[in-house]
């Protein structure tokens, strides 16, 4: 090296995680080359799930409103944060939840972006949600609070996670406040140029998996498990069509009390079961239970295995899951697509 010539050093860029969960969004931050300064979410098992696979990350493990920002701030070790992901719960903004919005004690909670944007002055802060944060209040909050920090805001984008890799119909809201004009640029490539892309199917996301029978287990993935069946279930089962059927076809014996009385259009997609060359429905916390929606497996008589359900949501194989399998279902059924999620960031910050 040259005398008076000085070594260029360069960091990698730093994100933090708010309202984490299993930890699919610092998955694919840490996929697009961000470090994860520290994360925020007070659930015991994404706790465990999330130190599991991200054991260098600082994680604040209690309510968000009472994470010490001196703490966080001590995370960034000195250094700018870049990218401040925000996905707060979306049941307050969802059009199935009667007290959305306001009335729900859960919507001012994305309003704590503000805190941590005030204290970290981050370049970017990246949002993500169901489409009826939209016309929130507390949307409308969030854009007034950034805009007086000196952020610009971009108008939504509806995406559809299908358009990105995903093998599931699920529609997203996403937008972005940041300082950087050159992200808020990169950001409108989104609104344009990505429907009508080739969706990936369920077919897709199970290639490989091993079959099983209700109650069975792969030996090699304890993940690929299917969970028991009461006799009635299996008759059930066995009864709806393979490859997308649904319970309009059970017979009146085999049809719940509680559905006797209803139209066929009437939570259709109880007991359904998924189409193989199709993307799957939008999972949800009972992502392996038939009674709670389109669940059951396109050709096998059972509900899908967390591991169907972890691959439908894009996760690597590689990606460990710690809880029960309830507590392991919910943390896939609320989590951000990672495919979904990573192509976003390598985008908008690569």
């Amino acid at each position: 090296m040259a005398k008076n010539q000085r070594k260029i050093v360069t960091h990698t860029p730093l994100a933090a995680d708010l309202f984490c969960g299993s930890g699919s969004v610092s998955a694919a931050l840490a996929s697009a080359g961000f470090r994860i300064a520290f994360a925020v979410d007070n659930d015991a098992s994404a706790k465990r799930t999330y130190t599991k696979n991200h054991p260098a990350t600082c994680f604040f493990d209690f309510d968000i409103k009472k994470v010490n920002l001196e703490r966080a701030k001590e995370s960034l070790q000195g250094r700018p944060l870049t990218v401040l992901a925000v996905c707060a719960p979306c049941q307050p903004f969802s059009s199935q939840n009667r007290k959305r919005n306001s009335a729900d004690q859960r919507a001012p909670l994305v309003l704590e972006a503000l805190r941590f944007a005030k204290a970290l002055d981050p370049e970017s802060i990246w949002v993500e949600n169901v489409p009826g944060i939209v016309r929130s209040e507390a949307k409308q909050q969030l854009r007034a609070g950034l805009s007086a920090l000196g952020y610009r805001f971009s108008d939504p984008i509806r995406i559809s996670a299908t358009d990105l890799g995903v093998p599931q119909r699920r529609v997203r809201s996403i937008f972005v406040a940041s300082k950087s004009n050159s992200v808020l640029e990169r950001f409108e490539w989104f609104r344009t140029n990505t429907s009508g892309n080739a969706s990936p199917t369920a077919r897709m996301a199970f290639h490989g998996l091993k079959t099983l029978d209700a109650g069975e287990q792969c030996p090699k993935d304890p993940l690929h498990r299917a969970r028991r069946h009461a006799t009635i279930t299996l008759q059930r089962l066995r009864a709806i069509p393979k490859d997308g059927g649904s319970r309009s076809a059970l017979p009146d014996e085999l049809q719940l009390a509680c559905h006797r009385n209803l139209s066929a259009k009437s939570f259709p997609d109880v007991y359904g079961r998924m189409a193989w060359d199709m993307p799957a429905p939008t999972l949800t916390t009972g992502c392996t239970d038939v009674t709670k929606g389109r669940f059951a497996h396109p050709e096998q008589d059972r509900a899908i295995t967390l591991r169907e359900a972890a691959r439908l949501q894009t996760f690597p194989d590689t990606y460990k899951f710690e809880g029960t399998p309830t507590q392991i279902a919910r943390l896939i059924g609320n989590a951000v697509p990672y495919e979904m999620a990573r192509q976003i960031f390598c985008r908008l910050f690569s």
